[in-house]
C-alpha cells in the first residue's frame, strides 16, 4: 500500500518513481485519505476549516490591573461532524500556581489566572466548571452542534495583568501589553480534531482564522495600539492627533503622532472620563493590544504592493529614551518593504503594523513586542525577524505548538537574507553562525540531533529551539540552493498561494514543493527534517593530474549540506567552486567533485559558510603530504 501511495505521488507530480517515501503519522495518512488534503501538496477536495465572528470589549484603568472583558461568539461548524461539545483555550491560566510550564515562575509572573464570570450558550446560561491551573476546557453543549452548522456564545471574565511582563503582561505602572487575554475556541481540524495542548509557556500557538470587532475602554490620556483598523480616531484622539494620524497613512516620512511633550499637556485624547477606542481585524488568527499613557507614537506608511499601489502603516509606540525606538518605524518600512517584494515576495497582506517596546522579541498579528537594546543593528534584526512572522505563521495558519519549524525555520531564512541585504554577506553569515547555528552544531549531545519533524510539544530546551530555528533554516536555504533561486521562489509562492489562510501540515509543505518544482525531493526532506543528522562533511582523497583535481568528499554527519571548495595554488593564489546539495542526490555519503586546474595545487579546503563544520580539523588536505590533513 506505501508503495502505491508513493507511486500516486509521484505521478500526480509528473515525477519519477523511487523507492523513497516520507514517514508519515497515521492521523495525517487518514487525513489523505479522506480527501481533506491531496498528494500534489494541494488542500483536497473535502478540505475544511472552522471559522468564528468575535465582538470583544474590554475595560482597564491602570494602574489597576484588572482586565475585565465580555465577548460574543459566532461559532461556525464547516466540518462534516456533529459536534456534541467545544474546547476553549484559557491561555492566561498558564499564569496559576501550579500550571504546567517548562521553566521556573517567579512571584511576579504568577497570577490568578482567568476568572469566567458567566458563560452563555445561545439564549441560555451555563454553569461554567472552573478549569483548574488548565489551560484548556472541553465544554458540553446543550444542543448538539450540526454541520454547517452556527452557535451564538458568550462570555463575561476578568484576569489580572502580571505584573513580570513576557509575552504580555506589564511593561511599567501604566504601560500594559495583552495578548491572549480572552476565552477562544480551539482549533478543530481534519488530522488531529480539537487542538487539546497544554500551553507551556515554551511552545507557541496554533489558531483559527477569525473575524474580531473589538472595543477598549480606557480612561482619558491613555493611548491604544491594536491588531486591526482603528475605526474611531475622530471619536478618541482632539483634532490634531487624529490628522497627523492620518497623515501618516499616506506618507514615507516619519510623523510624531504624539511626542513626550504632546503627552504632557495631557490633551493628546478626547477629555472624557473613558474613551471607547474601536478596533476591526478580518480573517486574523489572533489579536494583541498595548494601552499607555507614557508612550509615544510614531508612524508612517510603506508601498507594500507595487501593482496596486496600496499602502500599509508602520506605527511604534514607546519610551522617549528609548534610542533605538525612534529609528524603528524606519526599521518596519524597510522591513515591510523588503519581504514584500523580495523573499518571500508576497505583499504585506495588513494594513498595518506596529512595534511595541516591551520585553518579550514576539510577534503577533500587526503587532510586535520588541525590547530595546543600545545596538541598532540588533534592534533591526529583532524587528524584522518578528515582522516576517507575518507570513509565517499569520499568513499561512501554521500549527506552531506541534510544527514550530514551519513558522521559525522559515523566519530564520528570512531574517538571513534581509541580513545580507542589510549587512552584507560576511557580517550576515558572521551573524547567523553565532546566534543560529554554533550552539548546535557544536554540542554533540543526543537532543542536540533529534529529527526535525519531532512534533515540537513533546520537546523543549536545545532539542526544541534549534529544530525550530536553525537547523530548520538550514534546510530551507540548502533547498534554495538545490533549486536555484527561480525554482525555490516560484516554489515557495506556489505553497503560499495554495495555503494561505488555511492549515497546512509538513506534509503539504513538502509534497507542494515536490509538485510545483517538479522534482521528487523526497530524497532532500527525509535527509533534512526526518533524519538524526548533523553537517560534517571531510576530504576522503584527492587525486591529482597535471589538468585535473578530484576530490572525494566523506558526508559523516549525514546532512546534505553545500559547501565550497576552496584549491590553494602554489603559486599563493586560490580557486574557490562553489557545490550545492545536488553533489549528494546519488549517493547521500560519499561524493566526487572534479576540478579543473592549470597549476600546482598546494592545499585543499572545504567551507561550509553558515553550514557549519562540527569537525573543520577534517576539512583541509595538504598537498605536500598527498592526503588529508586528518584522516
Amino acid at each position: 500500500m506505501k508503495s502505491l501511495i508513493i507511486a500516486f505521488c509521484l505521478a500526480l507530480m509528473g515525477g519519477t518513481v523511487t523507492a523513497q517515501g516520507l514517514y508519515m503519522p497515521r492521523n495525517v495518512k487518514q487525513a489523505y485519505q479522506k480527501g481533506t488534503r491531496s498528494l500534489d501538496g494541494r488542500p483536497g477536495k473535502n478540505y475544511w476549516q472552522n471559522f468564528a465572528r468575535y465582538n470583544i470589549t474590554i475595560t482597564a484603568t491602570p494602574p489597576n490591573r484588572t482586565i475585565r472583558g465580555t465577548e460574543q461568539i459566532t461559532y461556525i461548524n464547516n466540518s462534516p461532524d456533529t459536534l456534541r461539545s467545544l474546547v476553549f483555550k484559557l491561555i492566561l491560566n498558564s499564569h496559576k500556581p501550579g500550571a504546567v510550564r517548562q521553566s521556573p515562575a517567579s512571584a511576579d509572573y504568577l497570577t490568578s489566572g482567568i476568572h469566567i464570570d458567566k458563560y452563555t450558550e445561545g439564549p441560555n446560561d451555563k454553569i461554567w466548571r472552573d478549569a483548574g491551573n488548565a489551560t484548556q476546557r472541553q465544554v458540553s453543549l446543550t444542543q448538539p452542534l450540526l454541520p454547517r452548522d452556527s452557535i451564538k456564545l458568550s462570555f463575561e471574565w476578568h484576569y489580572d495583568v502580571s505584573v513580570e511582563s513576557g509575552r504580555e503582561g506589564v511593561l511599567d505602572s501604566t504601560t500594559f501589553f495583552l495578548a491572549y487575554f480572552y476565552p477562544r475556541v480551539a482549533v478543530m481540524d481534519d488530522y488531529y480534531g480539537w487542538d487539546r495542548t497544554t500551553f507551556t509557556e515554551a511552545q507557541e500557538f496554533y489558531n483559527d482564522f477569525n473575524d474580531y470587532t473589538l472595543t477598549v475602554n480606557v480612561p482619558k490620556d491613555y493611548l491604544v495600539w491594536a491588531t486591526g483598523d482603528l475605526q474611531n480616531a475622530a471619536e478618541v484622539l482632539q483634532p490634531t492627533y487624529a490628522k497627523r494620524l492620518s497623515e501618516s497613512l499616506r506618507t514615507d516620512s516619519i510623523i510624531h503622532v504624539a511626542t513626550l511633550a504632546d503627552l504632557a499637556t495631557k490633551n493628546v485624547t478626547t477629555q472624557q472620563p473613558v474613551n471607547s477606542w474601536k478596533w476591526k481585524a478580518n480573517y486574523v488568527p489572533d489579536i494583541a493590544l498595548c494601552i499607555s499613557n507614557q508612550y509615544v507614537w510614531d508612524a508612517s506608511s510603506v508601498v507594500v504592493d507595487k501593482k496596486t499601489n496600496r499602502r500599509s502603516s508602520v506605527q511604534a509606540a514607546f519610551l522617549d529614551n528609548a534610542k533605538d525606538f525612534h529609528e524603528m518605524v524606519g526599521f518596519g518600512r524597510h522591513a515591510l518593504d523588503w519581504f514584500s517584494n523580495n523573499t518571500p515576495g508576497v505583499p504585506y497582506p495588513y494594513p498595518k503594523t506596529t512595534i511595541v517596546q516591551g520585553f518579550a522579541d514576539m510577534e503577533y498579528p500587526m503587532m510586535v513586542n520588541d525590547g530595546s537594546t543600545n545596538d541598532l543593528n540588533f534592534s533591526r534584526f529583532v524587528a524584522e525577524h518578528e515582522i516576517a512572522h507575518t507570513w509565517f505563521p499569520f499568513y499561512m495558519g501554521i500549527n506552531e505548538t506541534r510544527y514550530g519549524f514551519m513558522d521559525e525555520g522559515w523566519v530564520t531564512a528570512f531574517e538571513y537574507l534581509i541580513s545580507q541585504a542589510d549587512l552584507g554577506n560576511d557580517q550576515a553569515m558572521k551573524n547567523f553562525q553565532l546566534f543560529r547555528v554554533r550552539s548546535w552544531i557544536k554540542d554533540p549531545s543526543a537532543e542536540q540531533d533529534l529529527p526535525i519533524i519531532t512534533p515540537a510539544n513533546v520537546l523543549s530546551g536545545a532539542a526544541m529551539g534549534n529544530n525550530e530555528y536553525g537547523k530548520a533554516a538550514l534546510g530551507y536555504l540548502a533547498l534554495k540552493e538545490l533549486l536555484g533561486d527561480a525554482d525555490f521562489k516560484k516554489s515557495l509562492l506556489e505553497f503560499m498561494a495554495r495555503w494561505h489562510g488555511k492549515h497546512p501540515t509538513p506534509w503539504d509543505m513538502f509534497y507542494s514543493f515536490n509538485n510545483a518544482s517538479g522534482k521528487d525531493l523526497n530524497w532532500f526532506w527525509s535527509n533534512w527534517f526526518f533524519s538524526n543528522n548533523y553537517i560534517d562533511l571531510a576530504i576522503q582523497n584527492v587525486a591529482m593530474t597535471p589538468t585535473l583535481c578530484t576530490i572525494s568528499i566523506q558526508n559523516i554527519g549525514g546532512y546534505v549540506a553545500p559547501t565550497d571548495v576552496i584549491v590553494t595554488f602554489t603559486d599563493g593564489t586560490s580557486q574557490t567552486v562553489h557545490q550545492t546539495p545536488a553533489i549528494w542526490q546519488a549517493n547521500q555519503r560519499l561524493a566526487v567533485v572534479k576540478i579543473p586546474v592549470k597549476k600546482k595545487v598546494a592545499s585543499i579546503r572545504l567551507d561550509g559558510g553558515i553550514f557549519m563544520d562540527a569537525d573543520e580539523q577534517n576539512n583541509v588536505w595538504k598537498g605536500n603530504t598527498g592526503r588529508p590533513a586528518r584522516p
